[in-house]
């Protein structure tokens, strides 16, 4: 098992405390740190102090972190061209030792691209996987020999598939509820599925479907990584937790509903099992307030100690 903290910059955090998060996570024991891929606060709050691009904080991390595992959950594939993309994902790699894994997916919040100029089209499942094939196409090329591709949406010829991640395979997570598209991507491309935000019944189906889909291509489905991500609110009183739900701006009845990861170390414990017995290997603890490291400190101290592994 792997536990991961999972956060949102673009709700008002800057790079700092991005790094004060991440090297909180390093400390409390997790195994990585994810971040959105976002440019646009979403809901009412102050703007300040502006959005921060995924992939150059994730470079700046990169260089001031030592052990854990850096990655997008997930990055948007209209908002980069894929050769660039895969340009950066394999510096960014580099710069960490090999410690990068990338999340991809179709992208969804029309609003940051109305207010960017950034294309939204319609259909973007094409554009997901053709990106997916170009970025993984690039790493795969060896050294010496150039790559080409022809697609719908992206044309390349005579790319020289540099420079190299660092690690052999960065790991590829594509996520999602999709009921056919997503899994039979997941499939072909992904070391590991994510599914988000959704009640165990909806978690177990996604993860079923997903594993069905790698038997019908041959794929061993033991391959793939499975993983959950959800919000969480973690202390050891009601009081505390009130608190701390009412800082990511809902109530605490909505971490109460059997969806999220709420409570004391018991009350995550016991949630964490069942999601261990639906399948999952990885799990991320989505903390939206990066400001209270006591909550990760917490986290770290009172509840990984007593998780499965």
């Amino acid at each position: 098992m792997e536990y991961c903290t999972f956060t949102e910059p673009q709700q008002g955090f800057s790079y700092e405390e991005q790094l004060a998060f991440a090297l909180a996570t390093e400390r409390a024991g997790f195994d990585g740190f994810f971040r959105s891929d976002h440019y646009m606060r979403m809901g009412s709050g102050d703007p300040l102090p502006g959005p921060t691009d995924a992939w150059t904080t994730l470079a700046g991390l990169a260089r001031e972190t030592r052990r854990i595992r850096l990655g997008t959950l997930v990055s948007s594939a209209t908002h980069r061209v894929p050769a660039v993309l895969a340009i950066q994902v394999a510096q960014v790699d580099d710069m960490s030792g090999g410690r990068i894994e990338l999340g991809l997916g179709t992208g969804w919040f029309d609003a940051e691209h109305q207010a960017y100029g950034i294309p939204f089209p319609a259909k973007r499942f094409g554009i997901l996987e053709e990106q997916l094939a170009v970025v993984t196409g690039l790493w795969a090329t060896p050294v010496g020999e150039t790559f080409d591709f022809t697609g719908e949406h992206y044309t390349l010829v005579g790319a020289p598939a540099l420079p190299k991640p660092r690690q052999k395979h960065v790991p590829v997570i594509i996520g999602g509820n999709g009921p056919r598209r997503t899994p039979e991507l997941a499939a072909r491309f992904a070391t590991e599925f994510n599914i988000g935000f959704r009640p165990e019944p909806e978690i177990a189906d996604a993860f079923a479907r997903v594993r069905a889909a790698c038997e019908r291509i041959g794929r061993d489905p033991d391959t793939l990584k499975l993983s959950v991500a959800l919000p969480t609110i973690a202390a050891p009183d009601e009081q505390t937790l009130r608190r701390r739900a009412e800082a990511t701006g809902r109530p605490l009845d909505q971490f109460r509903d059997g969806t999220n990861i709420c409570g004391g170390a018991d009350e995550i414990t016991a949630k964490v099992d069942r999601l261990v017995s639906l399948g999952a290997q990885r799990i991320y603890f989505q903390t939206v307030d990066m400001r209270d490291l006591e909550q990760t400190a917490y986290l770290g101290e009172e509840v990984l100690p007593g998780l499965p592994r």
